[in-house]
């Protein structure tokens, strides 16, 4: 459990010892995401993304065989790692949309800046190469909630069928 975010795993641990757990204020989402550059845009979500990374792993240490089940609470175990899953989820697609919503922005006034510009040539050419760079980070932030909504389906799939007999989560919470 040590490759986990810290509170995931310690959550989870205690969960299965029947330990008292007080979740920290600490949020799973950096609230400062870079969207200026956009390798440590995607190198922040792939730190984000390791809970869904480690799914598999994550379920085979945590929830119990029949035989080890009356040691675990594997419906609690299951009930926190959804509560977690739906915290990433929820908390990573708000980063993307904002950083998708910054760049949009940046990209309207770029191109307003072009439309009223009376400057050189050379400035224009600074201009026009700003604003394609723009709208090349444009499009890899949108395909980005293309790969979210792919891993989330596989770390569901993983999810659900390891947790199925334990925990069944609220309609209106699938995530």
């Amino acid at each position: 459990m040590a490759h986990l975010q810290p509170h995931v795993a310690k959550e989870l641990h205690q969960a299965a010892t029947g330990e008292t757990y007080v979740r920290s204020a600490a949020e799973p989402v950096p609230a400062s995401i870079s969207c200026e550059d956009f390798s440590a845009f995607q190198e922040t979500l792939k730190n984000l993304r390791q809970i869904d990374d480690r799914i598999v792993y994550l379920l085979n240490t945590t929830i119990p065989t029949d035989s080890f089940s009356s040691q675990a609470n594997p419906k609690e175990l299951c009930r926190k790692l959804f509560s977690d899953l739906q915290s990433s989820y929820l908390g990573r697609e708000k980063a993307i949309r904002k950083c998708v919503d910054v760049t949009a922005e940046r990209i309207s006034q770029l191109k307003e800046r072009r439309n009223q510009s009376s400057e050189s040539s050379s400035a224009q050419n600074d201009i026009l190469k700003s604003l394609r760079k723009e709208q090349t980070k444009l499009r890899l932030m949108q395909s980005e909630l293309n790969v979210e909504e792919v891993v989330k389906d596989r770390t569901l799939k993983v999810f659900h069928d390891r947790c199925k007999l334990h925990y069944q989560p609220p309609l209106g919470n699938s995530l």
